[in-house]
C-alpha cells in the first residue's frame, strides 16, 4: 500500500469510528472558513473598515491577547460542562462575532469582535483536542495526524477561495468572504451537534517497547502527572507541568519563522527575488500532507514524543544557521538557503505538532486531563502573541548573529525539555514501559 493510499484508507477509518469521521468534516469546514478570513482580514479592515496599520495592528494584539485565555478556559469549563455543547458554543459564539464584524464599524466596535473571535477559536481547538484524547484513545497521535493533515487541506482551500474574492476586490466580495467564514461556522457547529459527548475513558500510555502492557503504562499517566492529589486536581499548583508550557513557548517558534521570519529577511536581508515568498507556504502545505502521517508514526508513544523534542531542537537550529548564511551569497545561493529553510522549519513543524501534543497528554492526570489540556494549549497562543516581536525586534535586528543565537537558545531549550519529560515519564515505580527513558535521562545528565 502507498502513503496515498494509506492516508485514505485512515480518513475512511479514523482511529474513534463514525464520531472522529464527522468530526474531521467539521474541522475541515472550519478550517476551511478561517483559510477564507486569514488570507482577506487585512485588506477587509483596510478597505472595508477603513482602519489605518495602527489600527490594525491593534487588533490583531487584542486578538492574540484573548486567544492566550480561550484555551485554559475552554478546559476548565470541559471539567465542569459536556465537552461536545462547548465546543458547538465556540463555533456559534465566533459565528455571532462575525454578524458584529459584518454592522460594526471603528476600532472600538470591532475590539470585542476579533477578541472574541480569537477566545472562541483557541476555545475550539483545545476542545478538539480533547475529543481525540477521549474518542481515539491509545492511537491518538494518528487522530492528531489525520486532524493536521486535513486542517491544512481546509487552510488551502479557504486560501483559493479568499484568492478568488480578492481578485473581485470589491466591498460586496469582501464582504462574502466575511460572510462565508461564518456560514463555515455554522456547519461545522451542526457536524459537531451530529455527534456524541466523548467518555472521559482511559487513555493509556502507547508504549514504544511492547502493547502488552498498556494498563501498568496506564498508571504512569496518572503518575507522571501529580505530584500529589492538590496538584493533579489543579495544573495551576502543579509546577511541573506549568515548566513544562513554559519550555513549551519557544518549541512553537517554527510557526513565527514560517511566516513572518522567512518573508520579511528574504525582502529586507537578502537579494533572493520577492516572488519566492508564496513558495515557502506552498512548501510547508505540501510537506505537512504528505510528511505528517509519517512522522506521527515514528514520533508515537512517551518515548518517541520525548526524542522528538531533541530532533526539534536541532532542526531549528539548522533552520537558523541557514538563515544567518543568506546574507553572504547572490540571489541564487539565497534563494536555495531559504527554501532550504522552510523545508526545515517544516519539518521541525511536523516533529512539534506530535511531541508537545502527545506530551502535553502524557504528563497531565487523567481525572484533570481537560484542565491540563487547556493550560498546554496556552504555549502556541504565547507564541503567535510574542514569537513575532521577538523576530521583529530582537533577532532579525541583530542580523545573521541574532538568528545563530536564537538557534542556539532554542536547542538548549529542547535539551532541558526533553531531560525533563524523560524524567517525569519515568518517575512512577510502575514505569515498566517507559523504562528506556530513565536510561535516556541518566545518561543526558551525565553529559
Amino acid at each position: 500500500m502507498t502513503a496515498n493510499e494509506g492516508l485514505l484508507a485512515q480518513l475512511r477509518r479514523p482511529p474513534g469510528g463514525r464520531d472522529a469521521r464527522i468530526m474531521l468534516g467539521a474541522m475541515l469546514v472550519d478550517r476551511t472558513g478561517t483559510g477564507v478570513w486569514a488570507a482577506s482580514s487585512v485588506l477587509y479592515f483596510t478597505f472595508v473598515s477603513h482602519l489605518g496599520a495602527r489600527q490594525i495592528g491593534l487588533l490583531l494584539g487584542v486578538a492574540g491577547l484573548a486567544g492566550i485565555a480561550g484555551s485554559p478556559l475552554a478546559g476548565w469549563l470541559a471539567g465542569r460542562l459536556p465537552a461536545r455543547g462547548l465546543l458547538i458554543g465556540s463555533h456559534l459564539i465566533r459565528l455571532v462575532a462575525v454578524g458584529g464584524l459584518l454592522l460594526g464599524h471603528g476600532v472600538a466596535m470591532l475590539l470585542p469582535v476579533v477578541a472574541v473571535t480569537a477566545l472562541g477559536e483557541r476555545g475550539a481547538k483545545m476542545l478538539e483536542m480533547l475529543f481525540a484524547t477521549r474518542v481515539a484513545g491509545d492511537r491518538r497521535t494518528g487522530y492528531q495526524a489525520l486532524a493536521r493533515t486535513t486542517a491544512n487541506a481546509g487552510y488551502a482551500l479557504g486560501a483559493g477561495i479568499a484568492a478568488a474574492g480578492l481578485a473581485v476586490g470589491t466591498d460586496g466580495a469582501y464582504r462574502a468572504l466575511a460572510l462565508g467564514n461564518g456560514v463555515s461556522y455554522l456547519l461545522a457547529a451542526a457536524l459537531v451537534w451530529r455527534t456524541a459527548e466523548p467518555t472521559a475513558t482511559s487513555t493509556p500510555v502507547a508504549s514504544s517497547a511492547s502493547s502488552a502492557s498498556s494498563a501498568s503504562a496506564s498508571a504512569v499517566v496518572g503518575a507522571a502527572g501529580s505530584g500529589d492529589g492538590e496538584a493533579a486536581r489543579s495544573p495551576w499548583r502543579d509546577r511541573g507541568y506549568l515548566l513544562f508550557v513554559l519550555r513549551d513557548i519557544p518549541l512553537c517558534l517554527d510557526d513565527s519563522i514560517l511566516n513572518v521570519g522567512l518573508p520579511l529577511w528574504l525582502v529586507a536581508h537578502t537579494t533572493a527575488p520577492h516572488a519566492l515568498v508564496p513558495a515557502f507556504l506552498a512548501v510547508n502545505t505540501v510537506l505537512v500532507v504528505v510528511l505528517q502521517l509519517r512522522v506521527s508514526a515514528a514520533a508515537e508513544g512517551p518515548r518517541g514524543a520525548v526524542r522528538s523534542v531533541l530532533l526539534y531542537g536541532a532542526a531549528l537550529l539548522l533552520t537558523c544557521l541557514l538563515l544567518a548564511a543568506t546574507t553572504g551569497g547572490g540571489a541564487v545561493g539565497a534563494s536555495l538557503a531559504l527554501l532550504a529553510a522552510a523545508v526545515l522549519v517544516t519539518v521541525a513543524e511536523l516533529l512539534r505538532s506530535v511531541s508537545s501534543w502527545e506530551l502535553s497528554v502524557l504528563l497531565a492526570p487523567e481525572g484533570s486531563r481537560a484542565a491540563y489540556l487547556g493550560v498546554a494549549g496556552m504555549s502556541q497562543s504565547i507564541q503567535k502573541s510574542a514569537g513575532p516581536l521577538l523576530l521583529t525586534g530582537v533577532v532579525m535586528a541583530a542580523g545573521p548573529v541574532g538568528w545563530l543565537g536564537l538557534g542556539l537558545a532554542v536547542a538548549a531549550n529542547a535539551t532541558l525539555q526533553h531531560r525533563a519529560c524523560a524524567r517525569r515519564l519515568a518517575a512512577a515505580p510502575t514505569a515498566t514501559t517507559v523504562a528506556p527513558l530513565a536510561d535516556t535521562a541518566s545518561a543526558t545528565a551525565r553529559r
